[in-house]
């Protein structure tokens, strides 16, 4: 094997631990979601085990990236991003950040004509919010309001909540989400001595 490929193989283990702890999972719960035992997922995130095709296509599911991503191909040049959007409860969810950790930036597009009924639930995070285009309905504890494109929301996600489209078109968020509760902080230039 050349040493390109040697090094692509070795990098792969470091690259789905990284995932893993990312998307704040354990061992257990992907070999619950993949089929691949615990031991064989340590084995390949530790560097002991070499990753093939069999195990990788389903981590790759798992994590909702392509297997090029999982292997580290090498760059082509190209500066785009090209995030792959994934869909859960009817919600079309674009990733916007690759990097571990901290604050994680997604647009999300909410179906029009889907009329649910709120059922709000927490979890851990902090949530900020803005919308693009169509009218959100936002339930937050006691509160219950609708959100038009240029507003936004912030809140701990550890008060119950839910949100989904408040007419017949769909709507368009930018959402910045911190799964350990950071909180989006916008710097401001300080004022100078004289102002």
């Amino acid at each position: 094997m050349d040493g390109d490929f040697e090094k692509a193989l070795d990098a792969v283990g470091p690259r789905l631990r990284a995932l893993r702890k990312q998307r704040d999972t354990t061992l257990a719960d992907l070999s619950t979601e993949t089929g691949i035992s615990v031991s064989t997922l340590s084995r390949l995130e530790s560097g002991a085990r070499r990753p093939t095709l069999e195990l990788l296509l389903p981590l790759a599911k798992a994590y909702r990236v392509t297997l090029d991503e999982l292997v580290d191909s090498p760059p082509t040049g190209d500066p785009r991003i090209h995030m792959r959007p994934f869909i859960h409860n009817g919600i079309t969810t674009i990733p916007l950040t690759r990097r571990p950790g901290g604050i994680q930036a997604y647009k999300m597009v909410l179906p029009a004509g889907v009329r649910q009924e709120p059922d709000p639930k927490t979890h851990e995070g902090y949530e900020w919010m803005y919308i693009l285009s169509g009218r959100l309905r936002l339930v937050l504890g006691e509160h219950d309001v609708v959100l038009s494109p240029g507003e936004a929301a912030e809140f701990d996600t550890r008060v119950p909540h839910w949100f989904g489209p408040a007419g017949n078109e769909s709507v368009e968020i930018l959402s910045l989400f911190g799964k350990q509760g950071e909180r989006a902080h916008l710097r401001a230039a300080p004022k100078s001595a004289n102002g």
